[in-house]
């Protein structure tokens, strides 16, 4: 009988420079630093300037980063995994440019999208690949530059996302820890709620989808506030309840960086106190499938063996989920 569980053995992120803060949106846009504040909990987001960067970009970083972390060379990593809703380009798929520009010569890769739930969709895709047996050493990447879909004209989503990526080494283990159960969930119904209009197969870009601003993102946030409170909260509550698991038990809840008041009420739900919720949506915003890679590397070292942890996320489509991870290494 095959024991093997996928454990995260390293995490690393990569956030550029440029700092986009508050302050600066003021003059961008009909708003101010109080208004942002109290309503999404962001002080600043970080942008990635500069012609030819695309999602890519931070993923090279994060990648070259944990390979340099976990000791592991290029050509021992067997696949790639890239979770982004902001590709490089329609194809190649912007995990194989990672590849390339990471020396994974002997990894395969390929994108997953499942919008702000990408990452813990392709953490629990990656995770197969190590249970089977079949690899020992699997990156996964969750890593978006929002700011090329963001409308700066609209202020009702462009002071909530930012650019920025992160990444995880997943590697077997006969120990009861790594990744103990996934629970995710898709409802296409919430297109209408959270999407992009124009540029894929259905509209085709066009001179007048652009002029009509159809490249952006489109949100009706009240909407998706709500379908993301009750979700995101019933998922997190629904696999602590599947596996035995009580607030106690929790050390960590780990969110989707999209709304403080998200956050909060997911906390809530699970029982839990701000202490056990980690958070930094006020320095980088909603890097959407980037977020919660970003949370584990901010916190990394605050993380010890047998942690218990939940990684929540909502995203456009609609799409959710929750994984319960158990924390494989102290801090280094």
């Amino acid at each position: 009988m095959n024991n093997l569980k996928a454990k995260i053995t390293g995490v690393q992120g990569y956030v550029p420079p440029y700092v986009l803060d508050n302050k600066e949106l003021e003059t961008i846009v009909d708003t101010t630093d109080e208004w942002i504040t109290s309503r999404t909990g962001i002080k600043e987001r970080r942008i990635l300037k500069g012609e030819d960067q695309g999602t890519s970009v931070l993923g090279i970083e994060a990648v070259k980063g944990l390979l340099e972390k976990t000791n592991t060379k290029p050509e021992e990593v067997d696949l790639l995994i890239c979770a982004t809703t902001t590709p490089d380009m329609l194809f190649p798929a912007t995990a194989n440019i990672i590849s390339n520009g990471t020396g994974l010569v002997n990894a395969f890769s390929y994108d997953l999208q499942a919008a702000c739930s990408g990452f813990l969709f392709a953490l629990t895709t990656g995770s197969q690949f190590i249970e089977t047996g079949k690899y020992k050493k699997v990156i996964v990447v969750g890593a978006d530059k929002m700011s090329s879909i963001i409308d700066y004209s609209d202020r009702t989503t462009c002071i909530i996302f930012g650019d920025g990526g992160g990444a995880v080494m997943l590697e077997p283990t006969e120990e009861n820890e790594g990744i103990m159960d996934t629970m995710l969930h898709t409802d296409g119904s919430g297109e209408p709620f959270l999407h992009m209009k124009a540029g894929g197969s259905r509209r085709p870009s066009t001179a007048e989808t652009v002029a009509r601003r159809e490249h952006y993102v489109h949100q009706e946030g009240s909407t998706v506030f709500k379908f993301a409170v009750t979700n995101m909260a019933d998922v997190s509550a629904n696999i602590m309840e599947r596996n035995n698991l009580q607030s106690e038990d929790i050390a960590w809840l780990v969110p989707h960086q999209a709304n403080k008041r998200i956050i909060d009420a997911t906390a809530n739900r699970m029982g839990i106190g701000s202490e056990k919720v980690m958070l930094n949506i006020h320095k980088y915003g909603n890097t959407t499938s980037g977020t919660i890679p970003l949370c584990l590397w901010n916190y990394e070292n605050q993380l010890k063996k047998g942690d218990n942890l939940v990684l929540a996320a909502f995203g456009g489509g609609f799409t959710w989920g929750a994984v319960y991870v158990k924390w494989a290494y102290d801090p280094k």
